[in-house]
Order: C-alpha cells, then structure tokens, then sequence
C-alpha cells in the first residue's frame, strides 16, 4: 500500500547503524536507492518532498495530481513488492540481527548477491498491498462529523434553503503534536514497534536522505497554497462540539451533540431525519423566547452553550412550505424505494453490501465474541464454483428484502380542485391534496396556513368546508395517522427501517451513477414525479428566490474566494465542487431535453444539426460540423471530438488555476447518438457579433490572429506547468502576433470584466503519429510501427500525461550528459546550484539512455534502479558547480541543446502547440525554433511508442497493473499518457511479447474493448437515424445483430402497437438530423460484424479475425455477458435483469421489452481537495517512517477535510477509508478496520458501480477483516460475491481470481470443507502457474496451501507431491539455507512421519483384522489463528514484532539520518563509472508469497 511504502534498502540503511553490515554487499548494491517502480507508479498519490524537510506532505505539482487508477498501480502483487530490487547481500546472517528482520524481495537472482536474508525471528514486518487510490488524492470518509451525523446520518442539505457553504469541517481526533513547520529541525521521531515495509521508497526518503536537490522551476516545486498548512492553521478550526436540549412537541425531549461552526439550518436538517421528529418541516428554533435565524452559525447565538434548551416552534405554511412538507413525505414513503437508484435519477445509486452482511457489521465486533463455528453452511451456488461456464445475469442485483414496499397509501396527489379560488385564499387554503388511503377511503385535503384537515370536497364536487372528524394538524403525517390505521402502523415500521439502513446507502452522490441492468419495476403513482415533470422544476429545486441561476457567475464567483489559510481554502474548494455538481446535473438533464426536442432552438429556422439551444441559463451545441468550421480538419468527426479536447483543456487550466483566468463550466453529454457540449455563457456574448468579442487568438484557425498584452501575461502563468511556448505567428497582414496558447485558444472579456479563455481543444501539441504532415519524415521506431497513419481527424493530440512523463525523462536524459561531462572535467566543486528549470522527477518511464534510440524502451527496463539513484548523484555534481567555470557554462549548453531545451543556461522544455496547424505560418526569424520543436514533437511520438507503451506490456506482465475490464485498461493506459488510438498497437505489442501467455488477461481485456468501441462507433450514428418511438426496437434489434447467435434476426418497427388513422404530416420539432428513416431495421449480423472488423481495421489498425459473435468468443476467448456489460455502459443502455439465451439459434436474444432505457454518458470536469489530499500525503509519509497512529490521526484529519470539501460521499474518499481500514487492521483495532471498509465498500458501490473492479477488491479486504472478527460465513458470502462479479466483468482466467480463490479456499478449509476447499486452491494454483510462472514463489505458497488440504483430508501422498513441488522451487529459487526452504523441508518430514504413521495402522488392520489395537489418527482442523496468519500473507500483511533495544536502536539511527548532510555522501559513489547498469532482475515476487510453516503463531504484540 502507498502507506507502506518504506523500501527495504531504505531500511537495510536504518538498520546499517543498529547492525554490523553484512560482508558481501558491494559498494555499488548500497547505493540503490529505489526499486524500479518510482514516483509516477508509487502506488498511491505521489509524494513529492522538498529538501531537508522532515514534512514533505505539503508540497505538490502545482499543475494537478499524479491520477492512479485502484487496479492500475501496483494493485497488488500478492504481497509488498511492487519490483524492487533487494539490496541485502548473501552474507548477512542470522546473527547480524539480534531480533527483528527487515523483509527485502526474495525472488531475485542469487548470483547477484540479492537473495533475501535466512530467517531469525518467527514473523516479519508488516508490509502492505501496495494499493493505489482511484484519484491520486484517496479521501477519507465520512468519520461522520460531529456526533450529530453520527446519530443520523450525514446531512443532506437539498431539502430547503440554500446550501450552507460556510461551514468548516469538525474535527476529532486532531494529531497530538502539530505537524513540525516547514524547515523546522525535526527531532528524532518515536518509532512504534511494528515497522512498515515495502518495496518502494518514496520519494520522501529519498529526499531526507539529505541531497540537496538544484532548484527546480515549471511547477514542480512553486509553492501552492496549500504549503503554508502547519499545526497552528489545523487548531483554528477544532472548536470542540457541545450538546443542547431540544424540546419537541409530542415527544420526549433528547440532547443532541452540535459544533459551533455548523448552522441552525443543520439542526433543522437533523430533526427532519430523525425517526421520531421526521414528519415536521415548517417550524423554527427557539433560545429563550428568541428565534434564531436559519443562516446564523451557532458560535454567533448569544447565550448558546452546553446544556442549552432549544424549543421546536410550529410556524405557519405557506405554498412554498406546504409543497416542501408534502415532498418530504413523499420522500420519507418512498425511502426504502430503489426505483430512483434504477432510473438514475436524484443522486441515487444502488448498493447490495447489507444483502450479504445482513446488515451486522457494526457492532459485530463487539457482538460474536466467541468463535462462530456453529455448522455454517459454505456452499456456493453452482455458477461460483471453479470450471462452471454458466454466467447467470440475475444474481447481479440480488433482492433486497427490504424494497418490498410497505403500503402506507395508495394514492397522495395533487387535487385537480388546485389552486384555491381567491375566497379560499382569504381563509389561508394554500393547496388541495387527494389521498386514498390503504383501507381504500378516498379523503380530500386542505393545506392551510395552520395545517392540514379534511375537506368535503369529492372528485366531482367542491366544497371545501371541514369534514368530520375536524381535526386540525399541523403534519400532514399526523392527519393520516388519525384516518389509516394502516398508515399508522407502517409508516412507524417503514420510519424504523429507514433510520436502520447505513447512512452510506441513503445519501445523494455527488454525480449520477447509472445502472445498466435493473429489473421490472411495476410504475407506481406519484405526485411529485408527475409535477417535476411537468412544471419548470427551474422554481423550487434551485432554491434561489425568483430566478433561475446563474451558472457562470457561480462558477467564476467561487473560484474568487480568498485561498490564503485552511478555512478559506475549505470554503472555496468545497463551493467549487458543490457548484461544478449541481452545474453537471443541471447540463445532464438540459441535454437530454435539447436531444428529447423538449427545448425550443434559438435559431429555429436553421436545420436542425446547426440548431444552438439555450435552458436554464446554460448553452447546448450539438457536435456536428456547423458552417463548415472544421472543413480542414475531417468534418463532423472533428467537431464530434472537439468538445471532448475541450473538456481536457479546460481540466488543465483549473487545476493550474492561475487567479484572473477564466475558463466556461463545460459538461459533454453524449445521448441517443449524440454529442452535446453544455457551456456557461459569457455575459454579453449573445449581443455582440464573435468578431468584436475576440481580442486573444483566432476565430478562423489562424487567419487572422489578435493578441492582447493581458492575456499574454495571464498565459504566460500557466505556460510552465503546462509546457506550453510562448511564440509568434503571422496573422492575414503578415504582421507577427505573439502568443502563449495555440492560435484556437480565444480570449474574450466579458461583460462582467473577467478575462475568460474559450475553445481550449489545442492546450496539447500534436500527436505526430496520426497527423502525416507531406515532407516531414518521422523517427525510425514511428516509421517502423506503420506511422504515420492517417487518422479520421486532424486534432489528434497527446495527452497531458505524456506531455509530462516525456518531459521527466528528457530531464533524466539532461542530468546525465551534464554530469558525465563535468566529471569527465573533474571541475572544481564548489557549493552553489546551478538553476535547473522545469524539471520533474523522472518517472517510471524514464529510461536513462543516450539520446533517445530506437530500442531504449524495451533493452533498458531494468536499468530504473540504477537511473534513479544516479539522478540524485548527477544532481550533485552539477549542483557543486558554481556555473562561473566557463567550460561548465558551455556542458550546459550542450546538454540544454541535446534535449531540446529552449533555454542555454537551464533545462527547460517546452512545446508550441501551434506546430504543424494547417493554416498557422511562422515569422522568417522563428525558423530555427520551428525546427526543433518540429524535431521535440517527433522525438515525444516516438517516446510514446518506444518507452510507453513497452513500458505499460512490462507493468502488465509484471502484474504491477492489474486492469480487469475495458474502464481500468483505459484507465492504465491513459494514465502512461497512451491514447485509446493506440490500442491496436499495444495488442501487438502484447502478441509479439516474449510472455504472451502471462499477458493473456491484458490480450482479451483488449480485444474486447476493441471489439466494443468499434461497435460504440457503429451503434452511435445508428441510433441518430431512430425516431423515438423506435428507440426499444432499434436498440434490441442493434443487440441481437451483436450477441445473438440467431442467425437472421427481425426488427419489429414501431407501427405495431397502433394504427394511425391519416398518416401525420412531417413533425416539426425533430431531433436533430433525425429522418423518418427505418434504414436501421435491415441491418443483419453479418454487416455489423463485418463493420466492427473494418472499423477495428480502420480506427485502431488492428485485424480482427471473426465474422460473427460466436467466432470471436470462440478465438479470443471473450464472454458474451462481459461484451453486454462494456457496450452498455459505453452507450447508457440499460436492460432489463433476465438471464438472457446468447446462444440459442432459434430465438433472438433480445426482444423490445427487455430495453428499459437509455441513459447520458457525461464527461465532466473533477474539482479536487487540495488540502484534505496534503493531509494525507503527510499521514502516509508518517506511516512510511512507522508511526502508524500519527499517520492515522493525520489520515483521519484528511477524512475530515475530504467530508468537508466532497460531502460524505466520494471516490477519493473511498480510497482513504480504505486505507484507515487496513491501519486499524494491522494495529490490531478488527471492529474499527471493519466499519471504515465497511463504509469503504458502500462508497464504492454507490460511487463506482456495483461491479466495478474497484468494488470487487473491497469486498475482498471487507471478508478479510470479517474472517479476522470471526465472522466466517459473512466473509464466506462476501468472498463468493467478489469471485462471482469477477467471472462476469472478465470470467475465471484473471490473476487476481488466484488471490480469490486462494482466500476463499482458505477460509474453506477452516471450516473443515476440504473438498470444496481444494477446487478453489487448485483453481489458484493453476491460474498462479500460468500468469506467473510455474517457477515463481506465488506457485510455491499455492502448493504448500494445498499440501495442508491434503494433510487435513490424510491424503498424505497427494500431500507429499504438493509439498515437494514447493520445495524444489524454493530450494531453486532461494537456494538450500534459506529459511523457506527449510521450513519446507521440516513440513515435508512432518508429513512423511504422518503417512508412515498412517500405513503402520493399515497394515495392523490388515494384519489383526478387527481386533487390532489401533491408536487414533489425529486430523485437526486449522486452528483460526493459522488460517489467519496464512490470510494475511496471501493479502500481503506480515506482521513483526520488535524488541525493544532493536526500537531505541532504529529510534537512534533515524535521528541521525536527519541530521546527515551531504557532504558526508560516499566519495567512491561520484567516481563510480556511470555507465555500468545492472541487468534486469527477474520479475520480483512477493516476499509474502511464502509459506509459514504449519506452526502455532503466536500473534503479535503492539506496543506505542
């Protein structure tokens, strides 16, 4: 886990001081520094430090966060390595180490001297998973506040008002000691006892082993905002919470624990919550006699402290609270109601955790003390179990009990007799209700002033006089509680239920997640649904008085709040979130309107391709080529992916976010076929003509270009982060314009005075592989893979990720020139660092190597090891040279030239964007600069191909990503900078690869996301020629032609259901482009698929060898319901839950029914917490050193902050629950690790998606902690979930279905089912033999695993046979005196022995016949312990325990690191020859891939 990630050289040098070195570790094995996965793979968010600080949390790339992906980086090899290379010489023996081990890899080359050390004390360290958070910056989770939210819940402030944006996060469980200030001396840290190992070092360490680093520019080391955060800042806002006593009517009075930053508006929000007090919504709180008002924060009411009274007053209604009354109730009917979650609508998502939990994990710790080993039964069902080929679709949303509604009413709705005539008005009739109740009464309802009663008035008849009984209440709840005795006794069972579900699975997301399967849900009445229908919801939802809102000035407003401490900083983030989620919903639901033809164009009489639309203040375009703007650049397919450019552009500019810049919220929506860009809208655009707008840039692709002295000063802020060169073109005049953006990029001044930038979609140069230019010739290694190859469009651009790594390594690249020659100088060493601009840590990526060449990539993979530590040393000798020895001055410049830095004096690279634009010309005196960045942007395509992607195959065969599904290759694709484009080449890439057969997950997960996005292409410009009431046939028929192996499916056009009686003349308002065509209904089977394959062919250069869907399942292995789910969720197709007959040639798979809907697919931009995600870098970086509970308290600090800026709910968050989890674990704290993975796995559902990979690995840790709180058939249940979403997102040939199956066999064979148990562990081992070799340690531990089965079952022979295949490795790999071997061979003696003893009984059976005097076999079952010990060494978790001397010792060493100034660095390091690399190790394995032996563990003790 990124929190471990202590390298085990890091620590073999802590341990130099505490030890006698070991004889045999050479020199040049002690300077290597970091494992071969660095910075950029670290498996949790980058920890970027600054020299000599002891805090290096707070600092970081200031143009956005480093993104991970949960699977992608180093998700997990079965234990702590993400490859590293070990650093422990042969020699070090048992004696060296009076009691603990450091763990270093094992698997290495022993002739290297890199073996792993003999063992000496029963355990080891505790090394993590290295786990990676979805979005480098993990996020805790809702720790729920102040003890408020934790009795109901996290407030969900959408009911009424506006949305409290002020107040400031509560926080508990505030650090002890303030984090040091920056530069502060630190003093010598305390060690806990448990030490935290893994096989990276971050790059914290790295820095504190005291380098001094040259000076770096272009963002990296700029000082955010965030830096100043220290100890005190934190303090400002723990103002400690304090309780009040609230007086209801009705009920008994309670406390209630508030904090003085929230606001009297959050009581209300409670109260509504509330079990007993949930009904009331109109009513003020009293102090005293004194109202407070809503908006007022608690610490302001005077007289407002600790045991204070607050009365609960009925106030009178008005339409606006009688609306919100009935809406609450309806909401509170309709709470325990998945339909939202189906539809997607409101924020809601579905979650099943409690389905397979019961619903106990809370206080479960505390409840099932005793070992739960009443006969459980673990069976599970057929389709879960090894070898089964059946995938059943149902099981996906098992049925909740709880969703089989309680009915309350049968009918709450609007009076047709609304609204009360003016006479009614005057005697306070605000609204009428019709209600029938669940006894079949049908009442009539007036909502006054005062209240609700009944009326006289029937569905015919009005008269509103009051009916008997006359009773007045002031909740409509109360009235129906006096008329239905139905209504009484289930709303209080519904209101119980309610209030039992976890928080987690009631709160709104912050973006809608969709499903793409949900049952068939009968459509109930409902009053609000019809009214949001059909009456503008722009009124009451947005809660803004009298208007509809103004996007763009909410989205400029927040983002000019002040930023200059902690509080002001949480304001602004979390307005900036909040605004950019509500501005995201609200697009969503305009886009669908604009394509549903619910909105009026505002060109009507335009065709309707080039129509524009305008709705809630927010302007939709569609993405079609209008006017011919982009004639040059390949038509409508240009315009289809501007928008997409776009939204990446207008990403990096926020997160750079330069204050006086501005960019437009943008959402792109895709629905039915469409592309729809949603922008804010500029004030005063609409009155004036584009021409007069534009003062920056060019409005015709660079004709006539304009530039603007502000402007330029603005771009040139954002120029180094984002790499961008300042630079000159010609305009029509021949005039020279210059400019820091590309010649697209407009700038326009707004009304309101702000600068905004507009039409980003060319922020990144251009990706030269797909952009053939006529006379320019391409690197050897393009040219080699097919290149340049025309692509359909010309705005192909490289990624921001590459754009970086490419820069990190021509960074390395530049260090090492530099260095090489001036030691070749022997220059005078004086202290004082040249200035070295721009550069960036070199990433994973970064191979060192002479300029670049064709092969870098793939011959130096091994060399990262050696390449990091060098750039430390490099940095050095350049940093000695004080830049006045002319001969340095000139290496400088030599290097500078050699990387293509625009600068003589200091490395800094940068790109002009406007480079090969067709139609940009360049002043005669740019030339030469012309040149090189022409030549810069060969050498980053070529990087692309020669170093990404061979260095993503090695990541993959390496299992160092483990992506499972089309989303998380993209995902780890994109994050190396490698566009979708490129996919072709990557699956040759892995065709041709040496270990084709480790890769065979990679090659289907490929193959199937090629075959889906060629088909996403073709469904898209199918579904523009449907009409809408075609769309269920349309998509069913688009089905069965890609699934089905019905061989000639019908469509059935939509003219079935009703006959019209004249044919209507054409309609007017049609979507756009849409004709009364029916062309979609002769596709067959045969076309489409042979269209994919063009496609394929086409779009990704790839051959697909199938000509229908049963060929390519048959050739490449794919599973029909695993191509359902990745063309559904690409396209939004939701389908009803059914099992569905793929495979049956006599009936289509598909019918109309079985389409429910079709949802947006929404690109967005991500605000991020900037803060929260310092925190927790800090709270890793303490980890790292060991301090698990600073690091926790700092975590749990981040926790708060996150909730603060996110709300409860958040995938950031989700990773950091995830984490605080397994630091429960391992210190011991089960009930805690279990609620925080709890919460962690209903934030992945709710967030993520109910079978996201993501999802899948925290069921995984959730039935790891279950197991270790003795909840065996939870874990069971909750194992056989994750294992079946894993056989329908990929199916059984995963690596990571090993793990599984291993968890699941283990748990199995505790409960003493060890047939069962042996299906799943032999399935493990056969999938670890495959993916990674039948040599590797993984297959070891897998055969020991199944030897004690064997051993359980006294099938000694089948024992034996396993074991002794473990041993041949480990004796092969580790050599005879390793601890492993040994305790091998001592299991294999232990065996023998049993056999033998068991053959002697035989044969005195044989022998004696029925008389024979036998002694009894004993065959145990594992004890739990030992099932847990084998657990936690599958998942990675060793646990050490330390003595206390070794404690004082490591306690001693780590203070005198601190102080260790470089001049003390080896002498011999600089001299050593630079170009001595070592070769690549073989793929590192786990060091917790081996087996204990079957030995009683004794578990660890913690102390601190």
């Amino acid at each position: 886990m990124a929190w471990a990630q202590v390298c085990a050289s890091c620590c073999r040098q802590l341990a130099e001081a505490v030890l006698p070195t070991a004889t045999g570790v050479e020199t040049e094995e002690r300077t290597l520094l970091l494992g071969p996965a660095s910075a950029r793979q670290s498996p949790g968010p980058l920890i970027p430090g600054v020299p000599g600080t002891p805090n290096p949390g707070f600092s970081c790339p200031s143009n956005g966060f480093t993104s991970s992906d949960p699977l992608s980086e180093g998700y997990r090899k079965e234990g702590l390595s993400t490859g590293s290379s070990s650093t422990w010489g042969p020699g070090a023996t048992a004696a060296s180490w009076p009691t603990a081990v450091l763990l270093a890899d094992l698997e290495q080359d022993a002739r290297q001297g890199e073996c792993a050390l003999p063992r000496a004390v029963p355990a080891g360290l505790a090394p993590l998973k290295p786990e990676a958070s979805r979005s480098s910056s993990p996020g805790p989770t809702s720790c729920m506040g102040a003890s408020v939210v934790a009795e109901v819940g996290p407030r969900d402030t959408t009911s009424a008002g506006p949305e409290p944006e002020t107040w400031l996060p509560r926080c508990h469980g505030s650090p002890e000691t303030p984090e040091p200030r920056r530069g502060q001396p630190p003093t010598a840290p305390e060690l806990p006892s448990v030490m935290l190992l893994n096989g990276d070092c971050p790059e914290s360490l790295k820095r504190e082993e005291g380098t001094a680093e040259p000076p770096r520019e272009n963002g990296l080391d700029e000082t955010e905002p965030g830096e100043e955060t220290t100890g005190q800042e934190v303090i400002v806002i723990q103002d400690t919470g304090f309780s009040v006593k609230i007086l209801a009517p009705g009920i008994e009075p309670f406390s209630l624990q508030v904090s003085p930053q929230e606001m009297v508006q959050e009581i209300h929000q409670v109260l509504m919550d509330r079990e007993d007090t949930c009904h009331r919504t109109c009513f003020s709180l009293h102090l005293d006699g004194n109202m407070l008002d809503h908006f007022s924060e608690l610490r302001s009411v005077e007289g407002l402290q600790e045991g204070s009274v607050l009365r609960v007053v009925e106030e009178p209604y008005t339409v606006r609270e009688a609306r919100i009354h009935v809406r609450h109730v309806r909401d509170l009917l309709k709470s325990l109601d998945p339909s939202d979650a189906f539809n997607g609508v409101d924020c809601n998502s579905l979650s099943f955790l409690s389905v397979f939990t019961d619903g106990d994990l809370g206080d479960s710790g505390k409840r099932k003390k005793g070992l739960e080993m009443d006969p459980i039964d673990c069976t599970p069902p057929e389709y879960i179990l090894p070898g089964s080929r059946e995938r059943p679709l149902c099981p996906l949303q098992p049925q909740n009990r709880d969703w089989k509604p309680l009915q309350c009413l049968k009918v709450l709705t609007m009076s047709g007799w609304n609204p009360p005539p003016g006479n009614r008005k005057m005697h306070g009739d605000l609204m009428y209700l019709f209600v029938i109740t669940a006894e079949d009464r049908q009442v009539s309802i007036t909502a006054s002033t005062r209240g609700f009663y009944l009326n006289q008035s029937t569905a015919y008849h009005f008269n509103p006089k009051p009916a008997s009984p006359r009773f007045l209440s002031h909740s409509l709840v109360e009235l129906l509680n006096q008329i239905s005795p139905t209504f009484k006794k289930n709303f209080a069972v519904l209101q119980k239920k309610r209030v039992q579900r976890h928080p987690f699975e009631r709160i709104a997301t912050p973006f809608q997640v969709y499903s793409w399967t949900a049952p068939q849900a009968e459509h109930a009445m409902d009053c609000v649904r019809a009214e949001d229908a059909y009456t503008s919801r722009l009124g009451y939802e947005e809660h803004i008085p009298g208007q509809t809102r103004d996007w763009n000035e909410e989205l400029q407003t927040t983002r000019e709040l002040p930023r200059k401490n902690l509080p002001e900083r949480l304001l602004r983030e979390r307005a900036i979130f909040k605004v950019h989620s509500d501005f995201t919903a609200a697009a969503t639901r305009g886009a669908m309107a604009v394509i549903d033809g619910n909105v009026m164009a505002i060109n009507p009489s335009e065709e309707t391709k080039m129509q524009m639309f305008i709705w809630n203040n927010i302007f939709f375009s569609l993405g079609f080529d209008v006017r011919d703007h982009y004639k040059d650049f390949g038509g409508d397919v240009a315009a289809y992916v501007a928008p997409t450019n776009d939204l990446n552009g207008v990403r990096t500019y926020n997160a750079v976010d330069v204050e006086g810049l501005y960019t437009l919220g943008t959402v792109v929506v895709d629905y039915r076929g469409y592309r729809v860009t949603a922008q804010s809208i500029i004030p005063g655009i609409l009155e004036r003509d584009q021409e007069q707008s534009v003062i920056y840039g060019s409005i015709d692709f660079g004709k006539t270009v304009v530039s603007h002295p502000r402007y330029l000063e603005l771009l040139e802020r954002t120029s180094r982060p984002l790499k961008i060169l300042r630079h000159r073109v010609l305009n029509d005049h021949d005039e020279e314009v210059e400019l820091c953006s590309s010649v697209e990029c407009k700038g326009i001044i707004g009304n309101d005075g702000r600068h905004y930038i507009l039409d980003l979609l060319r922020t990144f140069p251009p990706d030269l592989n797909f952009l053939p230019v006529p006379g320019e010739g391409l690197p050897e290694e393009c040219t080699r893979a097919g290149f340049p190859r025309a692509h359909r469009h010309k705005l192909c651009c490289l990624r921001q990720e590459l754009v970086d790594a490419f820069v990190e390594h021509r960074y390395l690249l530049f260090m090492k020139l530099a260095a090489l020659q001036l030691m070749q100088q022997k220059a005078s060493k004086l202290e004082s660092p040249t200035s070295l601009e721009n550069g960036g840590l070199p990433s994973p990526e970064s191979k060192p190597e002479d300029p670049p060449g064709p092969e870098a990539g793939s011959e130096e993979e091994g060399s990262n090891a050696s390449g990091l530590a060098k750039v430390k040393e490099l940095a050095e000798t350049i940093a000695s040279d004080d830049g006045t020895d002319p001969r340095s001055r000139e290496v400088i410049r030599n290097a500078c030239k050699a990387v293509g830095s625009i600068s003589n004096t200091a490395f800094d690279v940068r790109f002009n964007p406007d480079i090969f634009s067709p139609g940009v010309r360049f002043p005669e005196s740019c030339q030469e600069e012309v040149r090189d960045q022409k030549q810069l942007l060969k050498d980053a395509a070529a990087f692309l191909l020669s170093c990404q992607i061979p260095g993503l195959v090695k990541d993959c065969t390496d299992h160092v990503v483990l992506p499972m599904d089309g989303a998380t290759l993209a995902e780890v694709m994109r994050q190396r900078g490698i566009n979708m484009r490129y996919l072709g080449k990557v699956l040759d890439l892995v065709l041709r690869s040496p270990a084709r057969d480790q890769l065979d997950h990679i090659y289907k997960i490929g193959i199937g996301e090629l075959i889906t996005r060629s088909a996403k292409h073709i469904f898209k410009t199918y579904l523009q020629g449907v009409e809408l009431s075609g769309l269920s046939a349309a998509i069913s028929h688009f089905l069965n032609c890609f699934l089905s192996s019905y061989p000639n499916p019908v469509a059935h056009l939509p003219a079935d259901e009703l006959v019209s009686k004249k044919r209507n003349r054409r309609r007017r308002n049609r979507p756009p482009g849409a004709a009364d065509n029916t062309a979609w209904a002769v596709m067959t089977p045969q076309e489409l698929w042979k269209n994919i394959c063009q496609e394929a062919k086409n779009y990704f250069d790839f051959s697909l060898e199938c000509e229908t869907v049963d060929q390519a399942v048959e050739t490449y292995g794919l599973q029909k319901i695993t191509l359902l789910r990745e063309i559904s969720l690409k396209t939004g197709i939701q389908i009803l839950l059914k099992e569905y007959s793929f495979d049956s040639r006599h009936k289509p798979a598909f019918t109309e029914e079985d389409v429910l809907n079709i949802f947006p697919v929404v690109k967005h931009v991500n605000p991020k917490a900037s803060d929260a995600f310092h925190f927790f870098q800090s709270g890793q970086a303490k980890v790292q050193q060991g301090f698990l509970k600073e690091g926790c308290e700092l975590i749990n600090e981040a926790l708060n902050l996150f909730n603060n800026v996110y709300g409860a709910m958040h995938v950031e968050i989700c990773a950091c629950l995830r984490l605080l989890a397994r630091l429960h674990y391992i210190m011991g704290d089960y009930a805690e690790a279990l609620s925080n993975q709890q919460k962690a796995v209903l934030m992945s559902e709710r967030v993520m998606g109910i079978e996201h990979p993501n999802t899948i690995q925290e069921y995984m840790h959730l039935a790891l902690y279950c197991f270790a709180s003795s909840q065996l058939s939870t874990a069971l249940n909750l194992l056989y979930r994750a294992r079946y979403l894993t056989l329908l997102v990929f199916g059984e040939d995963h690596p990571e279905m090993a793990l599984l199956d291993n968890n699941i066999g283990l748990v199995l064979h505790g409960v003493m089912e060890c047939d069962l148990s042996l299906r799943f562990l032999e399935n493990a081992l056969a999938v670890s033999t495959k993916y990674h070799g039948p040599k590797s340690l993984k297959v070891a531990l897998s055969h020991h695993l199944v030897a004690r089965v064997y051993e359980s079952k006294a099938e000694f022979r089948s024992a034996l046979q396993h074991e002794k295949e473990g041993y041949t490795i480990y004796k092969t790999q580790l050599g005879e005196d390793h601890e492993k071997t040994k305790e091998s061979s001592e299991y294999l003696k232990c065996l023998t022995q049993q056999a033998v003893a068991l053959q002697r009984t035989m044969n005195e059976i044989y022998r004696n016949g029925s008389s024979a005097n036998i002694p009894p076999l004993k065959f145990t079952a594992p004890s739990m312990a030992s099932v847990l010990e084998q657990l936690n060494v599958i998942n990675g978790i060793l646990f050490i325990p330390l003595s206390q001397k070794d404690l004082e010792n490591l306690k001693a060493e780590v203070a005198r690191r601190h102080q260790l100034q470089e001049a003390s660095k080896n002498r011999e390091k600089a001299e050593e020859p630079m170009a001595t690399e070592p070769e690549p190790v073989g793929a590192p394995e786990d060091v917790a891939s081996q087996p204990p032996a079957a030995k009683d563990p004794s578990s660890p003790s913690f102390q601190g």
